[in-house]
């Protein structure tokens, strides 16, 4: 099965912090490649326990700095390359995860193959999948990008976090949008994106599939399978609410069967 399995659903400190959604971010098994991407908080433990063997990766991609996206970025490259003794793998991040305070530690890029800056629009490989970060986002101070990956399963979009901006929709035009959604409604100074930011994008770029994940407190207190609901109705397409450990079969274009949609409490 060429798939996602969900480490990592939960976005922002409150729900990291007390991992009311786990954070351990996104492993890819697609086209024979296995990758992780944004390893937060717990992606070592989360992967171990739904059966994921570290050493299988041939690489890890950080979307940026921000610990819920990076924490596990150092123990993932340890467990990738068995403490450095099984040299493989390739790292990719943005300038700043690797330079003046960085978040890679600098003794262990040399037990990967190659450590790789991301750069807006240079195309990339990792095993069989290439990808492109089309565009800087506006998060912060810290340099923040999106993928979008092409499979043998068509284009996946991962639309990581940043502040709505026009025209954002036609970056990320995937058959698959992966898409971080924080805030329920809009707060000055918090540069991630609404469900109402969510809903322009997606209204326009019209994935045949899009999955929300990365929630703040405020989309878990709205009800975000409700939101979802709506959103599918709205533009005539499907919306997955993403759930700790889910699996999404990337061949069938829809959860696992053991997989549920809607929460389980």
């Amino acid at each position: 099965m060429n798939r996602i399995v969900f480490l990592g659903t939960g976005g922002a400190r409150i729900v990291v912090m007390k991992q009311i959604r786990w954070s351990g971010g996104m492993w890819f098994e697609v086209d024979g490649t296995n990758f992780l991407l944004d390893p937060g908080p717990g992606a070592l433990i989360r992967a171990l326990e739904n059966g994921l063997n570290p050493k299988d990766l041939d690489g890890i991609i950080l979307s940026h700095r921000h610990l819920d996206h990076s924490a596990d970025i150092n123990v993932m490259i340890e467990a990738m390359t068995e403490g450095g003794y099984a040299k493989k793998g390739v790292v990719f991040a943005p300038k700043d995860a690797l330079e003046e305070d960085p978040v890679i530690f600098r003794y262990l890029r040399g037990y990967v193959d190659r450590v790789e800056e991301l750069f807006e629009k240079k195309r990339y490989q990792i095993g069989k999948v290439s990808f492109v970060a089309p565009i800087p986002h506006i998060h912060g101070k810290v340099k923040t990008y999106g993928i979008n990956f092409k499979t043998s399963c068509g284009m996946i979009s991962y639309l990581a976090d940043t502040r709505y901006f026009p025209d954002l929709h036609r970056f990320y035009r995937g058959d698959l949008l992966i898409i971080n959604v924080v805030r329920f409604k809009p707060r000055a100074g918090l540069d991630h994106l609404s469900i109402d930011d969510v809903r322009k994008v997606i209204s326009k770029s019209k994935p045949e599939v899009t999955i929300l994940t990365h929630f703040g407190m405020t989309m878990l207190k709205a009800n975000p399978w409700k939101l979802a609901a709506e959103l599918a109705k709205a533009i005539d397409r499907r919306v997955v609410v993403a759930k700790d450990g889910m699996v999404f079969d990337l061949d069938r274009m829809k959860v696992a069967p053991k997989e549920k949609e809607k929460p389980t409490k």
